[in-house]
């Protein structure tokens, strides 16, 4: 996959609707100090479904919708919409039939937010599914802050693993892998819960058939006395 369009409504510095294209080849973002430059990364960040507060340079969410300036007032909502072209058929299998997949995260400054895939409504987790398995690699991209590129060179063999995992492109079947072996442990706990149900549901049973046999030999006595002694009721 590969970037086509950045979209930005009231995202940040962007009060007004804003379209980024990305065209074929290297592509770079230039300008003066305090143009957005930094903010272009961090919709791109948000969009692909950042939940860091911290990594969008904010202290809490709502930062990321225009808060107004001179002459502007603040926005009551944050909008990007950013366009991939699925030319390489990376992309998930329920979505390879598609040429063009667009990505759309909306947040309200009352704190309803939406994720959008090809203008359909979707979770969070079909977002990073997406981009699962995107890497490290030559054909691929990601994102990496300003001054963490150490982090790669420098990382351990537990991180270094990880890196290596993204950039082969399994790491979206290990974590179907991981979803499924926790459905499996969840429906484990569930059969020991049912487990303990059944066996006190056939202790009340057996409690139950004695009961039955008991009022059943009552109710022979009483049919006895009934039919073999009538002389008696009779009396009383």
């Amino acid at each position: 996959m590969k970037l086509k369009k950045l979209e930005l409504t009231g995202f940040k510095s962007f009060s007004e609707k804003s379209s980024i294209e990305f065209p074929v080849g290297v592509s770079a973002v230039v300008g003066p100090n305090g143009c957005g430059k930094s903010n272009i990364v961090d919709a791109l960040r948000w969009v692909m479904g950042e939940q860091s507060v911290k990594q969008l340079r904010g202290k809490a969410m709502e930062d990321v919708i225009f808060a107004g300036s001179n002459g502007k007032p603040p926005l009551n909502m944050a909008e990007v919409c950013l366009t991939l072209l699925n030319d390489n058929g990376t992309a998930p299998e329920e979505l390879k039939d598609f040429t063009e997949i667009m990505l759309t995260r909306r947040l309200y400054r009352s704190g309803e937010s939406g994720y959008f895939i090809n203008k359909q409504p979707c979770r969070l987790k079909d977002i990073h599914n997406i981009f699962l398995g995107s890497g490290l690699g030559t054909k691929s991209y990601s994102i990496i802050q300003q001054g963490n590129i150490g982090a790669i060179t420098e990382a351990g063999p537990e991180e270094r693993r990880f890196f290596i995992e993204e950039a082969a492109g399994i790491t979206r079947y290990k974590n179907r892998k991981k979803e499924a072996l926790s459905k499996v442990q969840t429906t484990k706990q569930n059969l020991l819960r049912i487990n303990d149900i059944i066996n006190e549901v056939q202790k009340q049973m057996a409690g139950l058939k004695r009961q039955v046999k008991k009022a059943e030999i009552y109710k022979n006595y009483q049919k006895r006395i009934r039919t073999g002694y009538p002389d008696f009721f009779c009396k009383i």
